[in-house]
């Protein structure tokens, strides 16, 4: 097999990974050096996952070969799909060529687990060297430790990649016992906390000496599959809640579950992916981030699931109408932020405008404030939206009206080739 038939292999294989984003990398231009990732947070977008996800970076595995069984997962084992694996010294080659043909801008680099994960991640570390030292790559570099492997290999990739990740994948302890029985929740979460203190410690080490190496400077995220198991949005975003304050990650990623395989503990082939529920996830996961929310405030154990047809912040404000109409002449930022329609941006604005005179209705659209729906939920000087009559009924009416009319149509997605690209039309 050559090395484009090995590619095309293996860039399929990972097609399912969503974690592949490379904001957060700072690494600047170095003399004698080729590449930066000053320009790589805004990635480049060459192939698409399976469900219509837009993938920066060369997205690729080392080897689709595994000694795992995972059920849910189309490179385990005991199914019969075409294998292949690059060397070390193929695939640093390969990632190059593409770099100087301006066709990726870094490189997004998992494997299956070939022959034991110590194996793995040295074969992972000598690619990664070969590029920082042989071909003294600059660019960005986002690769998956392995669960399992020796700390001493998860600290020499973490000196060589920007981004490190250790996938959790299912939400669940009884989800990894049944499906991912190879797997075991301990050797997921030891790296996790290895790279957060590692990480750390480089930044200590940072402020005594200048030129200290770096390790893992864009920090470590993880990955959620929704939908293959039984768990709930509840379960999903305390587990979310848990990683954000206990490891410091950067981001949760959230992968709506495609049926690849049959399996009778796996939803049955055919069946559309969660999406819209992934939507949802990622929405809330915005509000645990940048918002002030905590997971508890916007599920319980009564209400486990997100309604789909509102976003999590309006169903939140639907449950506490009494918290509202918030006045924007006085409120403070972080209760500003509670209205929807209020983002973070727009919440700064109102708290800027209102220095100079108090604001109105009129002045709101202006600032950015998305007034569809936030029209239900604040004052200005006193007053709401002229004419505006509403019962909790006919608001949560309008506000599935507004989200209907703003999310876009799925269509049926397609992954593009780097080798064929399709024709305009």
């Amino acid at each position: 097999m050559d090395v484009l038939e090995k590619l095309t292999v293996l860039t399929d294989a990972a097609k399912y990974d969503a974690a592949c984003t490379s904001s957060g990398g700072t690494r600047a231009a170095k003399k004698g050096y080729i590449g930066n990732t000053s320009t790589a947070q805004a990635g480049c977008c060459h192939t698409f996952s399976a469900d219509g996800r837009c993938v920066t970076l060369l997205k690729v595995l080392l080897t689709n070969r595994c000694v795992y069984d995972c059920k849910y997962c189309v490179n385990r084992r005991s199914n019969d799909t075409r294998r292949a694996a690059f060397t070390p010294e193929e695939l640093a080659d390969l990632t190059i060529q593409f770099y100087r043909r301006n066709y990726i801008e870094g490189l997004f680099l998992s494997s299956g687990v070939f022959r034991s994960p110590d194996y793995t991640m040295e074969l992972l570390i000598r690619c990664l060297s070969l590029l920082r030292e042989q071909y003294r790559f600059n660019g960005y570099i986002h690769a998956k430790a392995i669960p399992g492997a020796a700390p001493e290999l998860v600290e020499r990739l973490g000196f060589l990649a920007d981004r490190l990740s250790v996938n959790i994948e299912l939400p669940s302890e009884a989800g990894l016992k049944s499906l991912a029985p190879d797997k075991t929740k301990g050797a997921i979460l030891a790296p996790m906390r290895q790279i957060q203190t590692r990480n750390h410690q480089s930044r200590e080490e940072l402020v005594k000496y200048r030129h200290a190496p770096r390790f893992a400077p864009a920090g470590q995220s993880t990955q959620l599959i929704v939908g293959a198991t039984q768990d709930t949005d509840f379960h999903i975003l305390r587990l979310t809640q848990g990683l954000y304050d206990r490891y410091g990650l950067k981001r949760v990623f959230y992968s709506a579950y495609v049926p690849v395989v049959e399996h009778a503990l796996l939803p049955p082939m055919g069946v559309k992916p969660p999406l819209l529920r992934e939507h949802r996830l990622y929405q809330a996961d915005w509000l645990l981030r940048f918002y002030g929310f905590r997971a508890e405030e916007l599920l319980d154990e009564e209400n486990q699931d997100f309604d789909t047809r509102v976003d999590p912040k309006c169903s939140w404000a639907l449950a506490h109408l009494d918290f509202f109409p918030v006045e924007v002449n006085t409120a403070a930022y972080e209760t500003l932020l509670r209205i929807p329609g209020v983002g973070v941006t727009s919440a700064r604005r109102i708290l800027s405008a209102r220095r100079v005179g108090p604001l109105h209705i009129d002045n709101l659209k202006k600032l950015g404030v998305v007034m569809k729906r936030a029209q239900y939920f604040l004052t200005a000087s006193g007053k709401m939206a002229e004419g505006l009559r509403f019962t909790p009924d006919s608001l949560l009416r309008g506000l599935i009206a507004v989200e209907q009319s703003s999310l876009p149509l799925r269509q049926e997605a397609v992954q593009l080739s780097l080798f064929d690209p399709a024709e305009p039309a």
